[in-house]
This record gives structure tokens, C-alpha cells and sequence, in this order.
């Protein structure tokens, strides 16, 4: 699976838990808000001031070392 920034954070965070606290590190602590599933990250990024490509990589990263490490 891959992040994508379409995806909205209740998305992210349903694809895999521990993605939240990278999310969380970046000022996005709305994972049960209803605004976590209407809004993208896109979108939650431009309003947190954040660059969503940076922030797509880094989850993405997470991911892919998580998928290595149960191998």
C-alpha cells in the first residue's frame, strides 16, 4: 500500500496505526475529528503549513521499513 496526499487522514491512519505519530509530529493530532475523514492530507497539510509531498514520503518510508522489518 502507498500514501497517497488524495488520502484522508482517517485513511492513513487506518492503513496503519503507527503512521499516527508522524502525523502527530507534524501538528495533525485530529485523527478522531470528523474533519480526519472528510478532509485530505493535501489539504490538512496546506493548513498545518506542511509540505505534503515531504510528508507523503516520510509515511511512505515508514511503511516500506515496517513491510521490511516483518520479513
Amino acid at each position: 500500500m502507498q500514501i497517497t496526499k488524495d488520502m484522508n487522514i482517517g485513511q492513513v491512519v487506518a492503513a496503519n496505526v503507527e503512521l499516527a505519530p508522524i502525523l502527530a509530529a507534524c501538528g495533525m493530532h485530529c485523527f478522531g475529528c470528523p474533519m480526519a475523514q472528510m478532509e485530505t492530507l493535501e489539504d490538512a497539510c496546506a493548513g498545518h503549513g506542511i509540505n505534503v509531498d515531504a510528508l507523503v514520503e516520510k509515511l511512505n518510508e515508514k511503511l516500506a521499513e515496517m513491510e521490511s522489518a516483518a520479513k
